[in-house]
């Protein structure tokens, strides 16, 4: 890990970016750290971290207000990264079957979304490595956000994370609903229930079929993008709970 820009915003929140490997990544921290911080993984959209940056930034600021650590790292195929000619086709695919309103198979569902899974779940660890070596960082980890099969993935298979908050909203493979019946850690999941994106009904059967003995579903009316102000604090509570 190699920091390229250090800067000091309003509220007194120490934002520094990074890159790990041919990775970016943006770390925030509260400016004057007096022991070693929990950490929260704050997973973007798919839509680059600039694009993603004013939302991001806003989720880091209230996570750093609580005493906490919040990171970010670019998703593959986004912002400058290489494209995949792949994904590109299955989103392209995606894209076609909503607007005809013909259903969404298993094979574009797959080919969209597996891959990035099979692709981040390791760069995460791998950031979550250099993350922990700071002398700023210790512990407890959380992780916040969507595509909500990278977050079922990583809960699955890497011990360090203790609780989630995991945002539906994208479509799911099989093969994670599968995966997800492996995760056992807290749960509190936001769902928006007329996400023009989202099939509801496979976001209520994802959530079922979650292992956690703790787990919340946050359901709130609005599409994609209308995510209120009070859900997003609801998870920060849930985040004090688990990581304080």
């Amino acid at each position: 890990m190699q920091f390229t820009s250090e800067q000091r915003l309003d509220d007194d929140v120490l934002e520094r970016e990074f890159t790990l490997g041919e990775i970016p990544g943006i770390l925030w921290t509260p400016a004057s750290v007096s022991a070693p911080l929990p950490l929260i993984l704050v997973s973007p959209p798919p839509l680059g971290l600039r694009k993603a940056y004013p939302r991001l930034a806003a989720r880091a600021r209230h996570t750093a207000a609580q005493g906490f650590a919040a990171a970010t790292i670019e998703l593959p195929g986004s912002g400058d990264r290489p494209r995949s000619a792949a994904f590109e086709q299955a989103r392209a695919d995606l894209r076609r079957a909503l607007a005809a309103g013909e259903p969404v198979t298993d094979e574009i569902v797959d080919a969209l979304t597996l891959p990035l899974v099979d692709q981040s779940v390791p760069e995460w660890q791998a950031a979550l490595d250099a993350l922990l070596s700071l002398p700023e960082i210790g512990g407890p980890v959380g992780y916040s956000g969507g595509v909500i099969s990278i977050g079922v993935r990583l809960a699955a298979v890497e011990p360090r994370i203790s609780a989630a908050v995991l945002f539906a909203g994208s479509f799911v493979p099989r093969t994670i609903f599968e995966e997800a019946r492996q995760v056992t850690i807290p749960l509190h999941v936001l769902l928006q229930w007329d996400d023009e994106d989202n099939d509801r009904q496979m976001a209520l059967d994802l959530f079922d079929a979650f292992g956690s003995k703790e787990k919340t579903l946050h359901a709130n009316m609005g599409g994609h993008t209308g995510v209120p102000q009070f859900a997003g604090e609801e998870g920060g509570r849930f985040f004090a709970r688990h990581l304080k």
